[in-house]
């Protein structure tokens, strides 16, 4: 077994997009539409950019908006096209999970 197996395995963060995903608040989650927040995105445009940049390195999501005012993060995807990348999956089954609100 490798250690991202055993990491997985134990639930701990094994790439840049779980940690990510791990260190915000997950507000709301319907298929096809999540919303993240981050106080320390408030107020910081440098984060923002980092964030679009990251993950607009995935073309299975259609769209993604910050907004540096209330620290959201807002993300858009197609469910169908989301389940070509098992790491988005993966993000996506995490999030599912520990969503505050899920609508469906």
């Amino acid at each position: 077994m490798g250690l991202t197996a055993i990491m997985d395995a134990v639930g701990l963060p094994t790439g840049k997009l779980d940690v990510f995903i791990r260190s915000v608040e997950i507000a709301s989650y319907m298929p096809g539409r999540i919303r993240l927040y981050s106080k320390n995105l408030i107020g910081n445009e440098n984060l923002s950019r980092e964030i679009k940049g990251e993950l607009a390195r995935f073309a299975e999501l259609k769209e993604v908006e910050t907004n540096t005012v209330s620290g959201s993060v807002l993300i858009k995807y197609e469910p169908a096209i989301l389940q070509r990348n098992a790491e988005l999956v993966k993000a996506e089954q995490y999030i599912m999970a520990h969503a505050k609100k899920r609508t469906m």
